[in-house]
C-alpha cells in the first residue's frame, strides 16, 4: 500500500469515516458547533466514490465541507495541500479551521493529493496557479476563459489524477449544458476508480448522478434521501409543469 502523494491500488473511497470528537469542542454553544447536525453528535460513513450532500442555505453544508477539507490538509477557503491561494482576510465562510481540529477520520489509505473547489474563490485559485507557473513553462491560463469554461478546464486537468476532491456548489459557475459536461467528468472519475468526490450542490441535475450516495442535511442531521424527495427537485418539477403559474404564485405569496 502506498500513502500520501504516492499512488495506491486500492479503490475509492479513501476517506471511510469522519466523526466529531466532542472532547475537542470547548464550547458547544459557539458556531459552528451549535449547528443542529453537530449538536447531537456527528458521524458520517463513506461507502461510495461519490457522495453528494444537499440541503437548504444555512444548514451547514459549506461548513462541513470546509471541516473535511481542513482535516485532509487543504485550505478551507479553497485550494489543496501546500497551497494557500486565498486571502483569508476576505475569505467567505472559512469555518473549517475551527471545525477541522475537532473532527477525526478513518482513511484507507490517507490520500493527500486533491483539491477543495469553491466557486467564490475560483478566480483567486486560478490567478495563484497562473502566477506560480511563471518561470517554469507556459502558465495554465485558466483566466482567459469564461468562468464556466475555466472551471471545467480546471476540473478536467486536476481530476484525471488519483486524489480526494471536494466540490462546494460547482454549478454556481456552470450553465445547464456545462453541468451536463461536468456530469460526464464525474462519470470518468467514477469509472477510473481512483478518485473520491464529496460534493454539496443545489442542482437537481447534479444530484441525479447515477450511483452516487445522496444525503440530505437538515436540523435532524445527515440522512439518505431520494432525488424526488428533495425540496430542490419538487420545486423544479412544479416550475417545469407550469412556469408562468409557478412564478406568479411565488411572487404574489
Amino acid at each position: 500500500m502506498m500513502r500520501g502523494s504516492r499512488p495506491t491500488r486500492l479503490p475509492a473511497p479513501f476517506l471511510k469515516r469522519v466523526w466529531l470528537d466532542e472532547e475537542k469542542v470547548a464550547d458547544p454553544s459557539l458556531y459552528p458547533f451549535c449547528l443542529p447536525f453537530l449538536a447531537r453528535g456527528f458521524e458520517l460513513d463513506f461507502d461510495r466514490a461519490i457522495t453528494i450532500i444537499v440541503g437548504e442555505n444555512g444548514t451547514g453544508k459549506s461548513t462541513l465541507l470546509e471541516g473535511i477539507a481542513a482535516l485532509a490538509g487543504y485550505d478551507e477557503a479553497g485550494g489543496g495541500k501546500g497551497y494557500r491561494p486565498v486571502d483569508h482576510s476576505i475569505a467567505i465562510e472559512a469555518m473549517g479551521g475551527t471545525l477541522g481540529p475537532a473532527l477525526r477520520a478513518s482513511w484507507l489509505p490517507k490520500i493527500t493529493n486533491g483539491w477543495f473547489f469553491r466557486a467564490e474563490s475560483f478566480f483567486s485559485v486560478a490567478r495563484y496557479l497562473d502566477e506560480a507557473a511563471i518561470g517554469s513553462g507556459p502558465p495554465p491560463d485558466f483566466l482567459s476563459h469564461s468562468h464556466g469554461e475555466g472551471f471545467l478546464r480546471f476540473f478536467e486537468e486536476r481530476c484525471v489524477r488519483q486524489g480526494f476532491f471536494i466540490f462546494d456548489e460547482p454549478e454556481s459557475a456552470l450553465s445547464p449544458a456545462r453541468q451536463m459536461t461536468f456530469l460526464k467528468l464525474l462519470r470518468r472519475i467514477e469509472r477510473a476508480g481512483h478518485t473520491q468526490v464529496i460534493m454539496a450542490t443545489h442542482s437537481p441535475m447534479l444530484m441525479a448522478f447515477p450511483g452516487a450516495r445522496l444525503l440530505g442535511l437538515s436540523k435532524y442531521g445527515l440522512e439518505p434521501i431520494a432525488l424526488e424527495d428533495t425540496a430542490h427537485f419538487r420545486i423544479m418539477r412544479e416550475f417545469c409543469a407550469d412556469p408562468a403559474g409557478f412564478v406568479e404564485l411565488a411572487i404574489e405569496d
